[in-house]
């Protein structure tokens, strides 16, 4: 089975991704997550190659409980972009989240050693939180 450029069979423009994006990061800022997932699940299935719509998808079905689509996705963006910081954060808050405390947890331990306090501290909290430190 082929995969279908939905962009060029659309006839889309960057203009038209970006317009798509931005009424999706609109919806984020409103805390309407349910529907800004729609039009991230959509950035994805049109533009599967960025990773920025991978990323920020996981992230909002991590804040929506939905953990195991959470890390199919956060995988999915990994694999687009393999070494993103607030990925493996995310990865690591979700593996958490359904009891892959071993996982989680080795995680946190090497991102504990980042050099960006927004996710050492974050992890940091998370290893002290689960009584490894």
């Amino acid at each position: 089975m082929t995969k279908i450029d939905w962009c060029k069979k659309l006839n889309w423009t960057e203009e038209q991704i970006e317009d798509l994006t931005y009424t999706g990061y609109a919806y984020i800022r409103q805390g309407k997550y349910d529907i800004a997932i729609v039009f991230f699940e959509a950035l994805v299935a049109i533009d599967p190659k960025t990773p920025y719509h991978w990323q920020t998808l996981g992230a909002l079905y991590l804040q929506t409980n939905q953990y195991g689509k959470a890390i199919k996705t956060f995988d999915s963006a990994l694999k687009l972009e393999a070494n993103h910081n607030p990925t493996l954060m995310n990865l690591c808050k979700a593996l958490l989240m359904i009891g892959k405390k071993e996982e989680g947890l080795k995680l946190a331990s090497i991102l504990k050693k980042e050099q960006d306090p927004e996710i050492s501290n974050v992890a940091t909290a998370l290893l002290l939180a689960h009584g490894t430190i």
